[in-house]
């Protein structure tokens, strides 16, 4: 890992939570993430299930957390298994975790390798009456593969068909949603560090720049500052390209006029910032972009002052596409007889911006979190409206990451330059 150690009480309070909610004599266990092939003999970049390390904080391949609150035995009550360090294999993919190296990291005593772990935990699972076992129960899921996770199911329910088995993905869902004030820390500090990466492109950008140019010191920046990388592949889209919500070419050259819509985040720690700006090529607002920008950046606002703990997503977009609507007739993009005409279902301003204002935000840049439920104090939710123009080749959106409180909200970016003239500061060499 290239960021500094974090606080183990992060995770340690993270299975305190989630033990709080199991029931009685239940046992959890979760697994790692495959590593996935790619051509030959390589491997894509391992990636940790996200639920094992909100518990761990490890990221290494080929491990399981196990709990089981109120074990006979208490050094069984929190289990870390890990892959048995191979001197041979280390000499070609590099160190894994001590046994207290481990335990530095994830606030476990209990080490266990993973070729030693069957014994125990049949052991263990004969004396429990419930098993936890963990799913991908994000709302969004589209892959149909079937991980590491599906597999381990298929094998526990072969292996033991009578007990009873619960979801830990319906307890996370709810947990992982409301982060702790140690979790934001964490991401603080990746947004503290997205923050200098946009600072640093603002004064980077020029007539011909090419998109990857930018990526390139927007990787750079996030590197040199310990984060672990992109957490998400960056868009930079200037010109039209702005509005295809997930461009990610990255390979065009930004041209005198145009406008360029520019979303990334640094993953640090496990934790992804999410940001967009959208900034013009050449430093200076256009009057047209300049409306077009005003009018976004009041939608956001008004959207921002909305999130608060009690009101749900619905209710919110609802609100916010009212705000959308007047400020696109303000702007000349609707009248009001498209207003007084439109289908309900696809409402009139959904031309302009067609896509969710908010998602919860944290280990996925796509968080676990409700979506249905009143929204609740500890969440962390992006706010990122925009407005899509086709006739006039333009694109804008922006967006900051805002942590609900019990007094209404705190704007994690609030630090990073959101007006016109502040860009525009920025952007002066």
């Amino acid at each position: 890992m290239k960021y500094l150690p974090l606080n183990p009480e992060i995770f340690i309070n993270n299975r305190k939570r989630f033990i709080a909610e199991m029931q009685p004599n239940s046992i959890a266990i979760f697994v790692s993430n495959d590593e996935f092939p790619k051509n030959g003999d390589a491997l894509h970049h391992f990636k940790q299930n996200s639920s094992l390390y909100w518990l761990s904080g490890i990221e290494q391949e080929d491990c399981m957390v196990i709990l089981y609150p109120g074990c006979y035995d208490k050094q069984y009550e929190e289990i870390l298994v890990l892959v048995r360090p191979n001197e041979l294999k280390e000499k070609w993919d590099g160190k894994r975790l001590r046994a207290k190296e481990a335990t530095a990291i994830a606030g476990i005593q209990k080490i266990v390798w993973v070729d030693s772990i069957d014994p125990i935990l049949q052991t263990l699972v004969h004396l429990a009456d419930n098993i936890y076992l963990n799913t991908n129960e994000n709302d969004r899921k589209a892959s149909q593969i079937q991980s590491n996770e599906y597999r381990f199911i298929e094998e526990m329910k072969s292996r033991y068909p009578l007990h009873h088995y619960l979801r830990s993905a319906k307890i996370l869902k709810v947990l992982r949603g409301i982060k702790t004030k140690e979790e934001v820390e964490v991401l603080q500090t990746a947004i503290n560090i997205t923050q200098k990466a946009f600072e640093r492109v603002c004064k980077f950008i020029q007539l011909g720049v090419f998109e990857h140019e930018i990526e390139a010191e927007i990787v750079h920046e996030f590197l040199r500052n310990r984060a672990t990388g992109e957490a998400y592949g960056s868009i930079i889209a200037s010109g039209d390209r702005a509005r295809t919500l997930h461009y990610i070419s990255n390979n065009q050259e930004c041209k005198d006029g145009e406008l360029i819509l520019m979303d990334f985040g640094a993953e640090y720690g496990g934790y992804c910032a999410d940001l967009t700006r959208t900034v013009p090529v050449n430093g200076k607002f256009t009057p047209r972009q300049k409306e077009v920008y005003n009018a976004c950046l009041a939608i956001h606002n008004y959207a921002k002052a909305l999130l608060k703990p009690g009101i749900t997503i619905t209710d919110y977009t609802d609100k916010v596409g009212e705000e959308a609507t007047q400020q696109f007739i303000k702007i000349g993009l609707l009248t009001q007889e498209d207003v007084d005409k439109e289908d309900k279902e696809n409402r009139a301003y959904r031309k302009y911006l067609y896509h969710g204002i908010s998602h919860h935000l944290g280990i996925d840049v796509h968080d676990l979190g409700t979506r249905t439920e009143p929204l609740q104090a500890g969440m962390l939710l992006t706010v990122e409206p925009g407005i899509y123009i086709e006739a006039e080749q333009m694109g804008i959106r922006i967006e900051n990451n805002v942590w609900l409180t019990e007094d209404g909200n705190i704007d994690l970016m609030k630090d990073i330059p959101i007006t016109v003239e502040e860009i525009e500061a920025a952007m002066t060499k």
